[in-house]
C-alpha cells in the first residue's frame, strides 16, 4: 500500500497578485488507516496524531497506540479509479466556463464570474466522483448534488449539457420566459432536487439527504457546493453542528472560497482557517486545497468519500477564473459579459470539446428496498372526552409511523410539548432530533422529501416564523412535508407572547400550504391523515390545553371542507371559527339562542383552502357573519374569509372579524381569550351589534 504523503500544493499563484496563497497541503495518495478528530474534541485542544493541517497522513503504529481515547480509527478501502482522466476533467472545466459565459451573455443577466470560480470543482466532482444511474434517476442510492450557491446556476446547467442530460442549445434559453433553466435552480431538471438561491439553505438540504440515504440503507453520498459569502449565515452552522454531532460521514461540503461577495470582500476573504476551525470544533474533518488544481480537488474528494465523519473541503478559488480581466475583480458580481467581453473571454479560455462525458460511476449492485407502506400502523382509540389536540396529534402520529415507512419525524427539542416524543421509542429509525434549530429542521425536511420520505416537522407554531424563508423555498421547490405547530394563539395562557403562535396562519397561507386547524381529538386524527396524504406543503395547528369532544370518530373531513353546526331556517347570523374558538362560538350560539337569536356555527377547519361555497351560502342565508380566531388579525382566518367572500360571493352582507390585536401579556387561557375579545361574550356582543346595525 502507498504511504500517506502531504506535499506542497502543485498550483502557483500569479506573483503580481497581492493576495498570494499560502502553501496549501493536499493529499497525494489514498490508502491505509485514517485517523479522524474526535467529534467531541474542543478546537482549542492539541491536534490529534495523524492530522497535518486537517489532512490525514500515515500514522506509525507506535503513534496509534499513544492516545487511543483522543481519536476515532476507521479502515477505508479506495474505490476504483473513475474512467475520466484528470486531463479530461480539464477539458470538462473549459467547456463549463465557455458555456457559462455563452448562456449569461445570451440572457443579458446572470452570474458568470461565480460560475467560473466553481467550474474546476464541478468538473472533477461529476466526472470522477459522482455516482449516478442516468437510466434510473429515482434510485435511492444515487449520489445527490446540491448547488447551495444557486446564483452559480449557469455552471450547473453547463454541466448538465456536458454530461448529456440536456441539449447544449438549451443553454441559450437561460432566464427566458418558459425556460426550465431559471435564474436559480428549481426541481424539474436533472440533478436538482431542491430549490436553491436563497443562500444558507443548501447544507441543511444536503444534510437531510445524507441522513435519509443512511436511514434508507443507501450506499451513497451527498455533495454540497457552497459559496463563501453564505458561510456568514447562521443556518449553515446549524447544519454543521448537527452533521458533526451525528457523524454523517456521507456528507461532503465544498466551499468555493473565491474571496469576493456581491459588494466586495467576504467576511474572511481567503482565510480558510476561519471556516476549518469552526467545522473541526463541530466534529468535521477539513481539507484545504487549491480549487483550480484538478489533482488536488480529486485527492480531496477521494479522502472525503472515505471519511467516517462529514468533511468540509475549503477550495481556494478566484472569482472569474480563466478570464484575465474578470479574475478577482470586485464589482463584477451578477454582471454578464457584453458581446465584446464575451468574445475576449472565450478567446482566452479556448475552444471547448463539444462531446459529452459520463459520471464517475453507476451505483454498484441492486438499490436498497424502496420505502414500504405503513403496514404495521396501529389503530387509534377514538377520543370521547376532552383532550388537547396536541395530545391527539401525538397519539395519531405514533400510530402512523413505522421503522420502514415514509414518515420521518423531526423534533426541535420540544417533543414533550409537541407530543412527538413517543415516536422516538416506537420508530427510532424514523425520528431525528434536530435540537433548537428551526431553520435546519425545515431545510433537512426539504432534503429528506427529495428521497421519497414524508417529513413531519414539529415545534411551537411561533418558532416556525424563524424558518419562514426555508418554508418559502420549500414551496418554490414543490416540496412535500407536514409542519405541525403547537401552542397556538393566546390560549397557551401564562407563558406569554413569546411562546404564542399569532401569525403562523398568515405565514403558512402565504406559502401556499394546506392549512388545517382541528377543534377536537377525533378531528385531529382525521386532519393529520389529510396532511400526510397531501402532495405539497401542509400545516397542522394544534392547541396546548384540553378542548371538549365534538366529533364522533367516523366524522368525515376533507381538504377545503368545513362543518356547519346548529343550522336552521331561522338563523340570523353565521359565526365562523376554527380550533379553540369553535367552542367559544358554540357557547355564544347557545347564549344567543336563550335570547331568541338563532345563529349557525361554521367550523372552518380547512383554513386554506376554505370552503368558499358553504361560507358564501351561509352568509347569503343568514345575512351577517362574525369570524372569530385565536390569531392575529393580519393574514388570519378573518382576512381569508373576507377575501374569499369578496367580489360578489358575499352579496354585500356585513362581515365582522374578531382577532387578537396588540401584544398580550400573561394570564390564564380563559382570561387571555376574554382580554383579546375572542371569547363567547365577545362573540355575543359582536352578533348583537351587527344585527342592531342591519
Amino acid at each position: 500500500m502507498a504511504e500517506w504523503e502531504v506535499p506542497a500544493a502543485r498550483a502557483s499563484w500569479r506573483s503580481d497578485n497581492p493576495h498570494r496563497w499560502r502553501t496549501v497541503r493536499t493529499i497525494h495518495a489514498l490508502s491505509t488507516t485514517l485517523w479522524y478528530p474526535n467529534r467531541y474534541q474542543h478546537a482549542a485542544t492539541p491536534r490529534v496524531p495523524g492530522l497535518v493541517s486537517g489532512l490525514p497522513r500515515r500514522v506509525p503504529p507506535a503513534e496509534r497506540q499513544r492516545d487511543p481515547t483522543s481519536a476515532e480509527v476507521c479502515t477505508v478501502s479506495v474505490s476504483s479509479q473513475a474512467p475520466t482522466s484528470i486531463e479530461a476533467t480539464m477539458a470538462v472545466a473549459r467547456r463549463l466556463r465557455v458555456d457559462s459565459i455563452r448562456a449569461t451573455t445570451a440572457a443579458g443577466s446572470g452570474h458568470p464570474t461565480s460560475a467560473l470560480s466553481a467550474a474546476d470543482i464541478v468538473a472533477v466532482l461529476l466526472a470522477r466522483h459522482f455516482r449516478y444511474d442516468l437510466a434510473s434517476p429515482a434510485r435511492i442510492d444515487n449520489d445527490r448534488f446540491v448547488l447551495s450557491k444557486g446564483h452559480a446556476a449557469p455552471v450547473l446547467y453547463a454541466a448538465l449539457a456536458a454530461f448529456g442530460l440536456i441539449d447544449r442549445n438549451q443553454l441559450t434559453t437561460l432566464r427566458a420566459a418558459g425556460s426550465q433553466l431559471e435564474g436559480h435552480p428549481v426541481p424539474g431538471i436533472p440533478l436538482v432536487d431542491v430549490a436553491t438561491g436563497s443562500l444558507g439553505q443548501g447544507l441543511s438540504n444536503g444534510l437531510g439527504m445524507a441522513i435519509g440515504q443512511r436511514m434508507l440503507g443507501a450506499d451513497s453520498r451527498t455533495w454540497v457546493l457552497l459559496g463563501d459569502s453564505e458561510m456568514a449565515e447562521g443556518s449553515v452552522w446549524e447544519a454543521v453542528e448537527l452533521a458533526g454531532h451525528r457523524g454523517v460521514g456521507n456528507l461532503v461540503a465544498i466551499v468555493d472560497m473565491n474571496r469576493l461577495g456581491q459588494r466586495g470582500p467576504t467576511m474572511y476573504g481567503w482565510d480558510a482557517a476561519a471556516y476549518r476551525q469552526r467545522a473541526e470544533a463541530s466534529g468535521w474533518a477539513t481539507i484545504e486545497i487549491d480549487g483550480h488544481d484538478h489533482e488536488a480537488i480529486d485527492d480531496a474528494l477521494s479522502a472525503a468519500a472515505d471519511s467516517e465523519v462529514p468533511t468540509l473541503v475549503v477550495a481556494r478559488t478566484m472569482k472569474g477564473k480563466g478570464v484575465s480581466f474578470a479574475e478577482d475583480a470586485p464589482g463584477r458580481h451578477g454582471k454578464p459579459f457584453d458581446a465584446e467581453e464575451a468574445e475576449r473571454a472565450l478567446d482566452e479560455i479556448g475552444t471547448p470539446d463539444v462531446g459529452t462525458w459520463t459520471f464517475a460511476a453507476v451505483p454498484a449492485g441492486d438499490p436498497p428496498p424502496s420505502i414500504t407502506t405503513d403496514d404495521d400502523r396501529r389503530p387509534i382509540d377514538p377520543f370521547e372526552d376532552a383532550v388537547a389536540t396536541r395530545d391527539a396529534f401525538g397519539a395519531a402520529l405514533e400510530a402512523r409511523v413505522t421503522n420502514t415507512g415514509s414518515i420521518v419525524v423531526i423534533d426541535g427539542e420540544v417533543g414533550d410539548s409537541t407530543r412527538t416524543q413517543a415516536v422516538r421509542e416506537r420508530a427510532p429509525n424514523r425520528f431525528i432530533q434536530a435540537y433548537i434549530a428551526e431553520q435546519n429542521m425545515v431545510g433537512m425536511a426539504s432534503g429528506l422529501q427529495a428521497l421519497g420520505c414524508h417529513p413531519v416537522v414539529a415545534t411551537f407554531g411561533a418558532f416556525f416564523t424563524r424558518a419562514h424563508d426555508f418554508v418559502r423555498m420549500a414551496q418554490i421547490g414543490g416540496a412535500t412535508m407536514t409542519l405541525v405547530g403547537s401552542h397556538a394563539g393566546v390560549s397557551i395562557g401564562e407563558d406569554g407572547p413569546s411562546q404564542m403562535a399569532l401569525d403562523d396562519l398568515a405565514m403558512m397561507r402565504a406559502a401556499g400550504a394546506l392549512v388545517l386547524y382541528p377543534a377536537d381529538g377525533n378531528a385531529t386524527v382525521a386532519l393529520l391523515d389529510l396532511a400526510l396524504n397531501h402532495d405539497g406543503l401542509s400545516y397542522l395547528r394544534t392547541t396546548r390545553g384540553d378542548t371538549p369532544h365534538v366529533y364522533p370518530v367516523h366524522t368525515s373531513f376533507a381538504v377545503g371542507g368545513c362543518h356547519v353546526h346548529h343550522r336552521s331556517g331561522a338563523d340570523r347570523a353565521t359565526i365562523v371559527a376554527a380550533g379553540v374558538t369553535v367552542f367559544e362560538a358554540l357557547e355564544a350560539a347557545d347564549r344567543l339562542a336563550d335570547v331568541g337569536i338563532a345563529t349557525r356555527v361554521v367550523d372552518a377547519y380547512s383554513v386554506a383552502p376554505l370552503d368558499t361555497a358553504t361560507l358564501a351560502a351561509c352568509l347569503e342565508e343568514t345575512g351577517a357573519m362574525v369570524v372569530v380566531e385565536d390569531h392575529g388579525r393580519p393574514g388570519g382566518l378573518g382576512e381569508a374569509v373576507a377575501m374569499a367572500l369578496s367580489g360578489g360571493n358575499g352579496s354585500g352582507n356585513p362581515i365582522v372579524s374578531l382577532a387578537v390585536d396588540g401584544v398580550p401579556g400573561s394570564a390564564t387561557p380563559d382570561e387571555q381569550r376574554r382580554l383579546a375579545g375572542i371569547d363567547a361574550a365577545a362573540i355575543v356582543a359582536a352578533v348583537k351589534d351587527l344585527l342592531d346595525g342591519t
